[in-house]
């Protein structure tokens, strides 16, 4: 499946906490963090694993472990950057990249403006973005993803919608694409409804 939706119910509510407006900048990067964390499992669970020889406090055995140093975390700047701290703490020993993309406000086309990433070649890369829209935001970031050769492209959304999904599959069908939830659409301005916002300014910028 190209799409899934992970539907957990305490994952659904700490989406609700995400949505609210009245929730505050600090408490907003936790829950993000929490949220990002609480769907690894779903997202991980077919990452490739190996065994290791680990001692206990009482004997030495042979245990599974996932091949973290296979895994990149390409988080898209600044929303993704709660997300990251989220996916770390589920594998501490996985790399991490970086993609600064800019959405023109009139025309909604974007540009990339920052880019620093490890070796992507042969590696199960993971972006995290916290809102998939237009669609093209994380297709453009596909585009510069696929030129380092990975092994295997997977993103990961709290909300996106049927407009950004269906653009993306489409530009780039090899993608597996997990969200928390699928919403109605977009506003004129090309905005999720009813979404969580602008969640780079809500996690960063609040009051400024």
């Amino acid at each position: 499946m190209k799409v899934r939706v992970l539907d957990d119910p305490l994952i659904r509510h700490t989406l609700t906490k995400i949505r609210d407006k009245n929730t505050k900048a600090d408490r907003l990067r936790e829950y993000v963090e929490n949220i990002t964390l609480m769907c690894m499992p779903y997202v991980l669970k077919d990452f490739p694993v190996r065994r290791v020889r680990v001692e206990t406090p009482l004997e030495e055995g042979e245990f599974e472990a996932i091949e973290e140093e296979r895994i990149v975390f390409v988080c898209l700047l600044r929303a993704g950057l709660a997300m990251l701290r989220g996916a770390l703490k589920s594998v501490p020993m996985a790399h991490s990249g970086f993609l600064a993309i800019r959405r023109d406000e009139e025309t909604l086309r974007p540009f990339l403006y920052y880019k620093r990433l490890p070796s992507l070649r042969g590696k199960w890369v993971l972006v995290l973005d916290p809102m998939l829209a237009t669609g093209g935001t994380l297709s453009l970031a596909l585009e510069e993803l696929k030129r380092e050769e990975p092994e295997r492209l997977i993103s990961l959304h709290i909300v996106a919608s049927p407009e950004g999904i269906e653009r993306v599959l489409r530009d780039h069908g090899e993608l597996e694409l997990y969200t928390v939830s699928i919403d109605r659409g977009l506003n004129e301005r090309g905005y999720i409804v009813p979404g969580v916002g602008d969640m780079g300014d809500r996690l960063f910028t609040e009051g400024l």
